[in-house]
């Protein structure tokens, strides 16, 4: 077994892992801040529409950023002219695909995290001065900790484990989009099983390593 190939896919989920759940813990966050606390007409079907990615199959979520990202979308062709390059079937496009799939998680487990947080403690620190970002700084953000920190870990297990959507817009090439859930997929169908389990072996300990670590946030 090549080490060197081996190695490749692993770094390369990591990476694409470690950016995806950063950016969508972020995002997650915030629009889970603003859902909590703002009410509008049609806010169920906002909602709905957040979750979709948890219920679609991977290939059709992957199909749909293929349409919207593609040369022939505008906003494919604005980052090419950008960037003098596609985005789709580059690791930018597997990233995205990770924060696609990965938000709903990440949304629902850091609303309920400021959904926990109590009003009159925030009320009060309104009371004795503090403005918007001092409040959420200072007393939403220490109490929502625990769901916030759950809902980056499983980000990050949810984006290292992606398979379907990152295949459609990133593609399978080695060395530039291959991931870790592609290369066993590869391995197993041209019969590398030594590579395969290799693979597999890197991704079930990450993904336990993850699991635990959610895990003892709950029960703390």
């Amino acid at each position: 077994m090549n080490w060197d190939d081996w190695l490749s896919p692993v770094w390369l989920s990591l990476k694409i892992s470690i950016i995806a759940s950063i950016i969508v813990a972020l995002i997650g966050m915030l629009v889970a801040r603003f859902m909590t606390r703002h009410s509008f007409r049609g806010k169920s079907i906002v909602e709905t529409f957040f979750m979709l990615p948890l219920v679609l199959p991977p290939t059709v979520v992957g199909f749909i950023l293929l349409v919207l990202l593609g040369r022939g979308s505008w906003i494919g062709q604005a980052y090419e002219w950008l960037f003098t390059q596609p985005i789709v079937f580059s690791w930018i496009a597997a990233v995205i695909a990770a924060v696609i799939v990965a938000f709903p998680l990440v949304y629902q487990t850091s609303k309920a995290g400021f959904l926990s947080v109590d009003r009159h403690l925030e009320d009060a620190a309104r009371s004795a001065g503090g403005n918007e970002i001092q409040v959420f700084r200072f007393i939403t953000l220490p109490l929502a900790k625990r769901s916030l920190t759950t809902a980056y870990l499983l980000g990050f297990a949810r984006s290292i484990g992606e398979f379907g959507a990152t295949l459609m817009i990133a593609g399978n090439i080695p060395g530039r989009t291959q991931t870790v859930p592609t290369a066993i997929y590869i391995a197993v169908e041209t019969g590398e099983t030594t590579m395969a389990w290799a693979w597999t072996a890197a991704i079930v300990v990450f993904s336990f390593i993850m699991l635990l670590f959610t895990g003892r946030k709950l029960e703390q």
